[in-house]
């Protein structure tokens, strides 16, 4: 058996320009993984598309309904920041099932990774954020209701706020949800989640792992999670366009080593997203991506999983 990772093989056609999300690095990074030998198609698991009121354990049918069928205003199109087609809204649904997938098989494995995910900034009635449904929300709610988990903790390392994450579960004590991130960012307007570390305006690697580090292990010894949801965004990164800390490559490789390593020495099954990252250098944002895969792979084998 080798590492479980959650395949996207669907395609979105590019978005108008002026649009800065990077709608082809999904399937580009599984492409870097079989090219540079990090996976082997064997290990990819194709996600389908996750029931309709799985959805709606997070989300306002009326929302889903609407974006379902196209009919969001056109106010609500701009919050989210993507125009709506039929192929956006079928990737965003198998996004969501690809998260779902990925938290059942790190139940059952101990980790695994999607080669998509993230999208924390939607909300319960409204999107935000290049976010539409929120795929660790709905995952965290749907093992729960499979009675595969009870306690989750939701460990948020894209740079900026898990907002919709933290207003989703800010009244359920059986998801904690952590999110560090930089202080001066998206979204101007933060939530409260159980927990929230705010980073200063370029901070490097060092100092961003001795932060991450103060917090984490005894995080999760106090939660004791039946599962870990990471949000392994990358732009912290010192290149990317929305991001404003200063890490390096070494640095989110060191990060994401740093947060499974401790996870898998707890036994906290852990079930990894992409998140964010914005560069116009698309084959280094897609190495970023693949640093949580490569780190994953390496403790894969190191624990013997």
């Amino acid at each position: 058996m080798e590492l479980p990772i959650v395949y996207h093989n669907d395609y979105v056609a590019p978005l108008p320009p002026g649009h800065r999300f990077p709608m082809a690095k999904f399937q580009l990074l599984s492409e870097m993984l079989l090219a540079d030998g990090v996976a082997v198609r064997s290990q990819f698991h194709l996600p389908t598309l996750p029931k309709r009121e799985w959805i709606e354990l997070v989300h306002e049918p009326d929302y889903v309904q609407a974006y379902y069928n196209g009919t969001l205003d056109a106010k609500a199109q701009r919050r989210i920041g993507l125009p709506w087609s039929p192929a956006l809204a079928n990737r965003t649904c198998i996004a969501v099932g690809g998260t779902i997938l990925t938290a059942q098989l790190a139940i059952s494995h101990g980790i695994a990774c999607n080669t998509a995910g993230g999208t924390h900034h939607a909300f319960p009635s409204y999107g935000s954020g290049f976010c539409i449904f929120n795929d660790l929300a709905i995952a965290s709610r749907v093992l729960q209701k499979m009675g595969l988990v009870q306690k989750v903790l939701i460990v948020d390392l894209d740079v900026h706020q898990g907002d919709g994450t933290a207003v989703i579960f800010q009244d359920d004590s059986s998801v904690f949800t952590f999110s560090m991130h930089c202080e001066v960012n998206f979204p101007g307007t933060k939530q409260q989640s159980n927990l929230d570390v705010s980073l200063p305006v370029g901070m490097e690697d060092d100092e961003y792992l001795q932060t991450l580090a103060k917090y984490l292990p005894d995080l999760l010894s106090a939660v004791n999670p039946d599962l870990v949801l990471y949000d392994a965004g990358v732009d912290p990164h010192k290149g990317d366009k929305l991001g404003k800390l200063a890490l390096t490559d070494t640095g989110l490789f060191r990060r994401d080593m740093q947060v499974l390593s401790t996870c898998l020495a707890g036994r906290y099954p852990v079930a990894c997203a992409i998140g964010g990252g914005y560069c116009d250098d698309m084959n280094g944002l897609v190495y970023r991506h693949s640093l949580l895969h490569r780190a994953a792979s390496l403790l894969w084998r190191q624990y013997r999983l």
